[in-house]
């Protein structure tokens, strides 16, 4: 599956309008005469497994039917799909936490029950419960934890090799996007600035317009020029040709890395680099995702339920099983298919503090992402020079800061 990858390959789509025609006829219950009947929306990769898992709802929950299909434009672009005509969407539907502050503000989704906000924060690992709240209430039912980490090939790379940036690029190549902000902004943090302040819902509470981000961008240019950096939009092609022997990418493509790998396929979490002449932990966006329920569904009780459900431990086993998505429910987590992951050892290693940093869920996140990747791939290609880096973080700045 590749959620993040999708919303990573089209972060710019984010601020635009989605085209719905070819889906009109994916209407939800909310507009169906068939008060029983609730629809889900996931991606097209997840139909066939999650069809298994509303079977498994219903014999349960009798008299409710679900329609499983595909997202328009994939989860990626929730916001974008539900707010084209929320009356049409979904009554539930898989969303990325960044998304969740838009979707709250402008009514698209429906904060949880007392009851599964409470279950949420109990019985669900603590980034899962704060990916997912916002302004002190829970508006979806997450299910799994994402978190880039390194893959490589074994029999190019050691497991030291592959622990410190320097060392990894004198030993082999690296394969990855710097016009993809998802991937490359993390950098700003282990450089020591924040985005919209220490818990994502600042809006002044960015601090990247500082020497710290100017060294960011410098960190960047600097891999221009490093001979053993590959820049590309398709790593796991560079991967499968042999050009790459080490990629930056996330759990939804690591079966695809396996195939590609066979016997010398590892995995580790991120190097150290070295940034503004401090040797700093490279840091990654962690991503939360989960089930929203349409605030205009006619079938709310129904909704809630099948939201619950299809991210209750049996489901979010399934979906690793399947997809190798990183349960976020801690029995889940404890089960044996999940420790015996190497996988998902490294995501849950790269998903505690000073390795990554919750995607914020401010409203402003499109605009984030459509004005980071021209910043970042301007710096690294030199287009943006030196002297211009304090000029294009401030101007970034100015525009995210906007209500």
């Amino acid at each position: 599956m590749k959620i993040w990858k999708k919303l990573a390959l089209a972060t710019a789509a984010l601020a635009m309008v989605g085209t719905l025609s070819a889906c009109s006829s994916n209407k939800s219950a909310s507009t169906s005469s068939n008060k029983n009947q609730i629809t889900l929306w996931v991606d097209t990769e997840q139909v066939p497994y999650y069809k298994t898992i509303a079977k498994d709802f219903e014999k349960s929950h009798k008299g409710i039917k679900v329609r499983v299909t595909q997202s328009p434009n994939g989860s990626a672009n929730a916001k974008t799909d539900v707010g084209k005509d929320p009356s049409k969407a979904a009554d539930v539907f898989e969303v990325p936490n960044d998304q969740l502050g838009q979707m709250a503000e402008a009514g698209y989704i429906t904060p949880l029950s007392p009851t599964d906000t409470k279950n949420i924060k109990n019985n669900y690992i603590e980034t899962a419960y704060k990916g997912v709240e916002w302004k002190n209430k829970v508006y979806a039912y997450p299910y799994a934890q994402q978190a880039q980490t390194i893959y490589y090939n074994k029999s190019k790379l050691s497991e030291n090799d592959v622990k410190d940036w320097d060392t990894l690029t004198s030993k082999g190549v690296v394969a990855t996007d710097f016009t993809n902000a998802y991937v490359m902004w993390p950098v700003f943090f282990s450089a020591g600035t924040k985005l919209f302040g220490t818990n994502g819902e600042d809006l002044k509470g960015s601090t990247f317009k500082s020497q710290e981000g100017v060294n960011a961008l410098t960190w960047f240019a600097e891999q221009k020029k490093n001979k053993n950096v590959m820049q590309t939009s398709n790593a796991l092609n560079q991967l499968k040709k042999g050009k790459a022997a080490a990629i930056l990418d996330g759990p939804w493509n690591a079966a695809n890395i396996k195939k590609i790998l066979g016997k010398n396929f590892a995995v580790a979490k991120y190097p150290t680099i070295t940034v503004g002449g401090k040797k700093v932990q490279m840091e990654a966006f962690l991503g939360i995702e989960g089930f929203a329920i349409n605030s205009h569904t006619a079938n709310a009780k129904a909704s809630a339920q099948l939201a619950a459900y299809i991210t209750n431990k049996k489901a979010q086993l399934i979906v690793h099983k399947n997809a190798g998505q990183i349960p976020v429910l801690k029995s889940a987590i404890n089960s044996s298919d999940v420790k015996s992951d190497s996988v998902a050892e490294a995501v849950i290693e790269m998903a505690k503090p000073g390795n990554s940093v919750l995607m914020p869920k401010m409203a402003q996140m499109a605009t984030f992402w459509d004005g980071s990747a021209p910043l970042i791939s301007g710096a690294y290609d030199g287009k943006i020079k030196p002297s211009q880096y304090k000029a294009q973080l401030n101007k970034l700045a100015k525009k995210i800061e906007k209500k």
